[in-house]
């Protein structure tokens, strides 16, 4: 393995990492899934030059792993069945950046897969709709439709998460 491969790969584990973690919703099957997508690029003998292409590819590895373990297991791509675990300790130190971030990551959890994947690709690592629809194998127009119903599915849960005053509630607001 060259130095070069490694480096060039090292670039871009963070935002894997978050794909990953987008895709399975739990840190450790993220790590295990950036680490499969690692050792397979590395192997590869063929590899993009260009550096758009490079990180598509890329992506599409980290998701082809992930259909793979998904297979191998006898499951479907899926919703969580559990709520996410969140470390609500920091929340009371009333940061709103912290209380946002927590809010948009529990609606993102409870998102079906397949709008939590196009929201990490586009909205996340900052893919093109074209850069996404090569990753996802799809045309650039259902890319477009996709995230535009991920969108509105991750308002609709951050409304359906967020807590009302007592008042308001009543009606009285």
């Amino acid at each position: 393995m060259s130095d070069h491969k490694r480096r060039r790969i090292e670039e871009y584990l963070s935002r894997l990492l978050g794909y990953a973690l987008s895709l399975t919703t739990d840190r450790g099957s993220a790590e295990e899934l950036v680490n499969e997508c690692a050792v397979r690029s590395l192997a590869a003998k063929r590899v993009p030059n260009d550096e758009p292409a490079y990180r598509a590819w890329l992506f599409r590895i980290l998701r082809n792993a992930f259909l793979d373990q998904l297979r191998k297991a006898g499951r479907e791509f899926a919703a969580p069945t559990e709520e996410p675990k969140v470390d609500g300790s920091a929340v009371w130190d009333y940061d709103d950046r912290l209380i946002s971030a927590l809010t948009v990551r529990t609606a993102m959890a409870r998102l079906a897969p397949h709008y939590r994947e196009i929201i990490a690709l586009v909205d996340l690592a900052g893919f093109s709709y074209r850069e996404a629809a090569t990753i996802l194998e799809v045309p650039r127009g259902t890319v477009m439709s996709r995230l535009s119903r991920a969108r509105g599915a991750l308002l609709d849960q951050i409304a359906e998460g967020n807590v009302l005053p007592l008042a308001a509630r009543q009606g009285r607001i």
